[in-house]
């Protein structure tokens, strides 16, 4: 059980069969969990009932935007969502067995979750050619670093633009209007770190959907 009260979900490794299905499961978990149905989940997020079926289902992965709007309505962390087996005081993980999410050109891996009361959120994300963060700017609680592993990426704060090569790091209140946008021929690979305020839910969940 984690500090929730919830029952982490199963992960066996098998990542092309269950990248998606652990996400979906997770999601259903901490809904049912709450005593909520899918349309009051919908009603909360601001998505769809047939966009959540899917999801729990592992028939789609959530976007950036949808897992934030979820793991604000369900008052977790994104990180609750690629939770794996057990908490602990060390959390280890190889880099086949990153529980992830792909969509529309981005593809986020969680870096580790699982320890107690846990107050940051590291992940891995990829964005294609012509790619973005999230299909509008967002906006949440805390702060966000995030550092370039590969490539060039534009990240926009507000009306700003920062433009960010190999090597170069950005942090910023994530309370302002923000989004990440690859324009360059390759795909950019970045280390993205959330911390939301102390008493906030964790930030990451804004990144999933939408």
């Amino acid at each position: 059980m984690d500090d929730n009260g919830f029952r982490p979900a199963i992960y066996n490794g098998n990542l092309e069969m269950n990248e998606k299905s652990l996400v979906g499961l997770r999601i259903k978990e901490l809904r049912t969990a709450r005593g909520l149905s899918l349309r009051a989940l919908a009603e909360l997020s601001k998505l769809s009932t047939n966009a959540i079926s899917l999801i729990e289902r592992g028939g789609n992965s959530p976007t950036v935007s949808s897992l934030h709007s979820l793991a604000k309505a369900l008052a977790v962390p994104i990180t609750a969502f690629f939770e794996l087996q057990g908490n602990g005081q060390v959390i280890h993980l190889k880099k086949d067995q990153r529980p992830r999410s792909e969509t529309a050109g981005v593809i986020m891996e969680n870096l580790g979750s699982g320890l107690p009361n846990q107050q940051i959120e590291p992940f891995l994300m990829s964005i294609a050619p012509g790619g973005s963060s999230t299909s509008s700017q967002i906006t949440h609680s805390g702060e966000e670093m995030v550092y370039v592993l590969k490539g060039r990426l534009i990240c926009s704060i507000s009306e700003q633009e920062h433009e960010l090569e190999e090597g170069d790091s950005l942090l910023f209140l994530a309370s302002q209007p923000h989004i990440y946008r690859n324009k360059a021929p390759e795909t950019a690979q970045v280390l993205i770190i959330f911390q939301p305020m102390v008493g906030q839910v964790m930030a990451h969940q804004h990144y999933l959907g939408g």
